[in-house]
């Protein structure tokens, strides 16, 4: 595997990563949301990661072996979260419907807060990376000129 690509690892690691956390912080930020309809009420989102060997596969055409290759990741979606939303009884709230419903989002504060920590370390994770590759290649550079 070349140096140069455990850039484009970390680089597309980093951005699935920054997907994660913007998901995340969409579902933080709309967990106290109320509606009056189940239709019209915020689900929880949460992206959804492949592999990208089947593109690491198709540029070497089974020219290295699979141990050479790597392999980066790529976002294939946002999904709504299906579990159930929070209804609650209160009349008295303005946003309540004919019966007295009113409906929260199905979002989990401390599992997304707990998403939101190994995203966060897996971006650094993946900065390290990239940034001890730099080095690397400047040592490399700086060999190949004699100093």
């Amino acid at each position: 595997m070349s140096l140069f690509k455990i850039f484009d690892v970390s680089g597309s690691a980093m951005s699935a990563q920054s997907v994660r956390l913007n998901t995340t912080a969409s579902n933080l930020a709309n967990a106290n949301s109320v509606s009056s309809s189940v239709d019209e009420t915020y689900r929880a989102r949460h992206p959804v990661f492949a592999t990208a060997l089947e593109q690491a596969n198709a540029k070497y055409n089974g020219s290295q072996s699979q141990l050479g290759q790597s392999a980066g990741v790529r976002v294939m979606g946002v999904v709504e979260d299906q579990k159930p939303l929070q209804v609650e009884y209160a009349p008295n709230h303005p946003m309540a419907d004919a019966e007295g419903y009113i409906y929260r989002p199905n979002v989990n504060v401390m599992e997304e807060m707990a998403d939101m920590i190994s995203a966060s370390r897996s971006y650094q994770s993946n900065v390290q990376v990239a940034d001890t590759a730099k080095s690397m290649v400047m040592r490399l550079i700086r060999m190949g000129q004699g100093s």
